[in-house]
Protein backbone atom coordinates (compact mmCIF):
# COMPACT_ATOMS: atom_id res chain seq x y z
CA UNK A 1 0.00 0.00 0.00
CA UNK A 2 1.26 3.46 -0.81
CA UNK A 3 0.78 5.24 2.50
CA UNK A 4 1.14 8.64 0.87
CA UNK A 5 -2.41 7.99 -0.31
CA UNK A 6 -3.77 7.53 3.23
CA UNK A 7 -7.39 8.51 3.60
CA UNK A 8 -6.81 11.92 5.21
CA UNK A 9 -10.22 11.69 6.85
CA UNK A 10 -11.93 11.69 3.51
CA UNK A 11 -10.93 15.34 3.25
CA UNK A 12 -9.86 14.94 -0.37
CA UNK A 13 -11.77 18.15 -1.00
CA UNK A 14 -11.81 19.95 -4.30
CA UNK A 15 -13.45 23.03 -5.65
CA UNK A 16 -14.75 25.62 -3.23
CA UNK A 17 -14.83 23.17 -0.30
CA UNK A 18 -11.03 22.96 0.02
CA UNK A 19 -9.44 25.27 2.56
CA UNK A 20 -7.00 27.77 1.05
CA UNK A 21 -3.75 27.49 2.96
CA UNK A 22 -0.21 28.65 2.30
CA UNK A 23 2.41 25.94 1.95
CA UNK A 24 4.43 27.07 5.00
CA UNK A 25 1.28 27.08 7.18
CA UNK A 26 0.35 23.60 5.90
CA UNK A 27 3.83 22.36 6.85
CA UNK A 28 3.39 23.86 10.33
CA UNK A 29 0.08 22.01 10.71
CA UNK A 30 1.71 18.72 9.61
CA UNK A 31 4.56 19.27 12.11
CA UNK A 32 2.02 19.90 14.89
CA UNK A 33 0.19 16.66 14.05
CA UNK A 34 3.50 14.75 13.98
CA UNK A 35 4.44 16.26 17.35
CA UNK A 36 1.15 15.06 18.83
CA UNK A 37 1.80 11.54 17.51
CA UNK A 38 5.35 11.63 18.89
CA UNK A 39 4.05 12.71 22.32
CA UNK A 40 1.61 9.79 22.37
CA UNK A 41 4.32 7.27 21.40
CA UNK A 42 6.37 8.75 24.27
CA UNK A 43 9.78 7.18 23.59
CA UNK A 44 12.31 9.79 24.70
CA UNK A 45 15.44 7.64 24.46
CA UNK A 46 15.07 6.75 20.79
CA UNK A 47 16.28 8.59 17.74
CA UNK A 48 13.86 10.26 15.33
CA UNK A 49 14.45 10.82 11.63
CA UNK A 50 14.94 14.47 10.74
CA UNK A 51 13.31 15.53 7.45
CA UNK A 52 10.27 17.73 7.87
CA UNK A 53 7.00 17.67 5.95
CA UNK A 54 7.05 17.93 2.18
CA UNK A 55 4.22 18.63 -0.21
CA UNK A 56 2.88 16.77 -3.20
CA UNK A 57 0.24 17.90 -5.64
CA UNK A 58 -3.23 16.41 -5.64
CA UNK A 59 -4.22 14.48 -8.73
CA UNK A 60 -7.51 16.23 -9.41
CA UNK A 61 -5.88 19.68 -9.90
CA UNK A 62 -2.08 19.62 -9.51
CA UNK A 63 -1.70 23.32 -10.33
CA UNK A 64 -3.92 24.47 -7.47
CA UNK A 65 -4.21 21.67 -4.89
CA UNK A 66 -1.57 20.01 -2.73
CA UNK A 67 -1.22 17.90 0.39
CA UNK A 68 1.44 17.63 3.06
CA UNK A 69 3.26 14.35 3.59
CA UNK A 70 5.44 13.79 6.66
CA UNK A 71 7.10 10.36 6.97
CA UNK A 72 9.34 9.82 9.99
CA UNK A 73 10.33 7.07 12.37
CA UNK A 74 11.46 6.35 15.93
CA UNK A 75 14.36 3.91 16.18
CA UNK A 76 17.48 2.89 18.13
CA UNK A 77 15.58 1.54 21.16
CA UNK A 78 14.62 -1.98 22.19
CA UNK A 79 11.81 -3.82 20.45
CA UNK A 80 9.94 -3.92 23.79
CA UNK A 81 10.09 -0.11 24.01
CA UNK A 82 8.82 0.16 20.42
CA UNK A 83 5.94 -2.22 21.16
CA UNK A 84 5.02 -0.23 24.28
CA UNK A 85 5.15 3.05 22.35
CA UNK A 86 2.94 1.64 19.61
CA UNK A 87 0.45 0.47 22.25
CA UNK A 88 0.47 3.91 23.96
CA UNK A 89 -0.27 5.50 20.59
CA UNK A 90 -3.16 3.12 19.90
CA UNK A 91 -4.65 3.76 23.35
CA UNK A 92 -4.05 7.53 23.29
CA UNK A 93 -5.29 8.51 19.83
CA UNK A 94 -9.07 8.40 20.54
CA UNK A 95 -8.69 10.74 23.52
CA UNK A 96 -6.87 13.24 21.30
CA UNK A 97 -9.63 13.39 18.71
CA UNK A 98 -8.54 10.58 16.37
CA UNK A 99 -10.67 7.73 15.04
CA UNK A 100 -8.79 4.49 14.45
CA UNK A 101 -10.04 3.25 11.09
CA UNK A 102 -7.74 0.25 10.68
CA UNK A 103 -5.66 -1.81 13.10
CA UNK A 104 -3.98 -5.19 12.76
CA UNK A 105 -1.44 -7.07 10.67
CA UNK A 106 -1.11 -5.60 7.18
CA UNK A 107 -1.11 -7.55 3.94
CA UNK A 108 2.67 -7.48 3.52
CA UNK A 109 4.62 -10.72 3.51
CA UNK A 110 5.83 -9.88 7.04
CA UNK A 111 2.28 -9.15 8.32
CA UNK A 112 3.54 -5.97 10.00
CA UNK A 113 1.29 -4.56 12.74
CA UNK A 114 -0.25 -1.39 11.35
CA UNK A 115 -2.62 1.33 12.51
CA UNK A 116 -4.40 4.01 10.47
CA UNK A 117 -6.30 6.84 12.15
CA UNK A 118 -8.17 9.91 10.93
CA UNK A 119 -8.30 13.20 12.84
CA UNK A 120 -11.83 14.23 13.75
CA UNK A 121 -10.93 17.94 13.72
CA UNK A 122 -8.27 18.45 11.03
CA UNK A 123 -7.93 17.01 7.52
CA UNK A 124 -5.14 14.61 8.51
CA UNK A 125 -4.60 10.88 8.63
CA UNK A 126 -1.75 8.94 10.15
CA UNK A 127 -0.50 5.51 9.23
CA UNK A 128 1.87 3.81 11.69
CA UNK A 129 3.74 0.52 11.32
CA UNK A 130 5.55 -1.39 14.04
CA UNK A 131 8.67 -2.99 12.54
CA UNK A 132 9.86 -5.59 15.05
CA UNK A 133 10.86 -9.24 14.95
CA UNK A 134 8.00 -11.71 14.65
CA UNK A 135 7.34 -15.31 13.58
CA UNK A 136 6.28 -14.06 10.13
CA UNK A 137 8.95 -11.35 9.71
CA UNK A 138 11.82 -13.18 11.38
CA UNK A 139 14.52 -11.12 13.06
CA UNK A 140 14.04 -7.44 12.22
CA UNK A 141 17.43 -5.88 11.45
CA UNK A 142 16.20 -2.30 11.81
CA UNK A 143 13.40 -2.20 14.42
CA UNK A 144 11.39 1.02 14.42
CA UNK A 145 8.01 2.66 14.50
CA UNK A 146 7.37 4.09 11.04
CA UNK A 147 4.95 7.04 10.96
CA UNK A 148 3.41 8.71 7.91
CA UNK A 149 1.25 11.82 8.44
CA UNK A 150 -0.74 12.90 5.37
CA UNK A 151 -3.13 15.81 4.97
CA UNK A 152 -6.13 16.11 2.76
CA UNK A 153 -5.84 18.47 -0.20
CA UNK A 154 -5.38 22.18 0.44
CA UNK A 155 -6.01 24.90 -2.13
CA UNK A 156 -2.83 26.89 -2.75
CA UNK A 157 -3.23 30.67 -2.44
CA UNK A 158 -3.48 32.53 -5.75
CA UNK A 159 -0.05 33.09 -7.24
CA UNK A 160 1.56 30.03 -5.60
CA UNK A 161 3.65 28.00 -8.04
CA UNK A 162 3.41 24.48 -6.62
CA UNK A 163 6.06 23.25 -9.07
CA UNK A 164 8.66 25.28 -7.12
CA UNK A 165 7.67 23.77 -3.76
CA UNK A 166 8.89 20.54 -2.25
Amino acid sequence: MDHSEASASGHEATGSKATTLGVDRAREKAKAVSSQIYELINIRTGKVTEPGPSISTCDQDPKNFYKTVHPWSVYDVSEDELKAGFQRLKEGLPGKGWKIVQYGPNKSRDRTLELTADSRSEPFSVNVELWVSSPTAGAEKDPKILVNVVSGCWRAPKGTDLSTQY
